[in-house]
């Protein structure tokens, strides 16, 4: 347990200085903490190791994390200032959504078509390549301190835009599963865990949260109030993660915003700023562990081996996140800058997409294991590649819309700011 605890901990150390490093190159801190993963990870050094990944504790402590992650979309969901931009966000959302399912789902039906492979698959690269790991693109808001329109949209777009993926993929999986096997669970009971449950969990934290937090404090007992809030939420997600669920998939990221989301609009807006100007520390923490984590476990060999499919995944996938995050942001009348440059900030996807590739492929392999095969070596070998790409065209995407701080990210504070429409 100790040698487990220090491998970590020194991960963690050369994980933050590889961040610097990176930085130093005027690229987002996220890429050092990516690629420093996959060194440390099993495939490469082994520092990192299958031991350590997969040990209870580094699941529950990134649970946490990715709790305490979840206040950097949640802080932003105030209501009355999303009154103006919440219809064009949810119009975006599902048109970006809609296009990369039918883009992604077209490309490899036609392929599949011909290479007499089941097109049930090419349902679920569709739904899979919905998905968007919200960490990278906001690592990189965090690091740069952007500002603006593409901003102002892409933080909460990052919770519905997996809250569309849950659904639909849950939908397309419980369908493909119910007409190969017997006895799955219901649909409306998998998309209740998997949505419901985890915002209810939130909410009820963020209504004792916001009773607390509203009250002045100093900066410590501000951290210290906000990071019990966060621990309980986990714990109560954690234990229904292990009791309840099928498989272990709670979204711990959607409770974080569930609560975060709820006490937000408990308080004033000079006490949310005060509350996440303290918690800022601990926030970069997270981050920089949970993207860790993300690159821990991809094989970069696989970008050696990436085949046709991968190639076509990232490809399809990305085009379908452009141009529909482009159209629904023309139909709904938004800035220029979204229009040209949301679909960029969109294509970091790795963290979710592993999950969903797990789950498609437990059911796959019980009545079409080659298909399970091709879909596990496709979106492992994207993961890779795709990550790399995805962090540089979010960095280039906000520097494009003009919303990049002056700094130079290894100056920046990593102070909160609240935006404002």
């Amino acid at each position: 347990m100790i040698l487990l605890i220090s491998r970590l901990l020194l991960g963690v150390l050369i994980a933050y200085f590889s961040g610097k490093l990176i930085s130093k190159l005027r690229l987002p801190a996220i890429l050092g903490w990516l690629i420093a993963g996959m060194v440390m990870g099993p495939y490469a050094s082994g520092l990192l190791s299958n031991e350590l990944l997969d040990i209870r504790w580094y699941h529950g402590l990134l649970n946490v994390l990715e709790c305490g992650m979840g206040l950097m979309i949640g802080s932003e969901l105030v209501i009355k200032d999303l009154k103006q931009k919440g219809r064009q966000i949810v119009v975006t959302t599902i048109f970006q959504s809609a296009t990369t399912f039918i883009v992604v789902a077209l490309f490899f039906g036609v392929i599949f078509y011909f290479a007499n492979i089941p097109l049930n698959l090419a349902l679920i690269f569709g739904g899979i390549a919905l998905a968007t790991a919200p960490a990278p693109a906001l690592s990189v808001v965090r690091e740069f301190r952007t500002e603006g329109p593409v901003t102002r949209t892409l933080i909460p777009m990052a919770a519905l835009d997996d809250i569309v993926a849950i659904i639909v993929f849950f939908s397309i999986n419980s369908v493909i599963a119910a007409s190969h096997t017997a006895n799955q669970v219901p649909l409306f009971t998998t998309l209740a865990l998997m949505i419901l449950l985890p915002i209810a969990i939130g909410m009820g934290v963020g209504l004792v949260g916001g009773i607390i937090l509203k009250k002045e404090m100093s900066k410590s007992a501000t951290v210290l109030s906000t990071i019990s809030l966060i621990l309980a939420s986990a714990v109560i997600g954690f234990v229904f993660n292990t009791m309840i669920l099928t498989e272990p998939v709670m979204n711990f990221m959607l409770i974080g915003m569930a609560f975060s989301g709820t006490f937000a609009n408990m308080v004033s807006k000079e006490r949310l700023v005060q509350i996440m100007d303290a918690f800022s520390p601990f926030l970069m923490f997270s981050l920089m562990i949970v993207i860790m984590n993300l690159g821990a476990p991809l094989n970069y060999n696989l970008i050696l081996n990436a085949g046709l499919f991968t190639a076509i995944y990232i490809v399809s996938r990305a085009l379908g996140k452009y141009s529909g995050s482009y159209l629904g942001a023309k139909v709904t009348g938004m800035p220029e800058t979204v229009k040209k440059y949301l679909g960029l900030t969109l294509l970091p996807h790795s963290g979710v997409s592993l999950i969903f590739t797990a789950i498609a492929a437990a059911t796959l392999n019980s009545f079409d294991p080659d298909s399970a095969i091709i879909l596990q070596g496709t979106i492992a070998a994207a993961a890779v590649i795709n990550e790399i790409i995805a962090v540089i065209a979010a960095k280039k995407a906000f520097q494009w819309a003009g919303e990049l701080e002056k700094q130079t990210p290894h100056k920046v504070s990593y102070a909160f700011s609240v935006n404002s429409n």
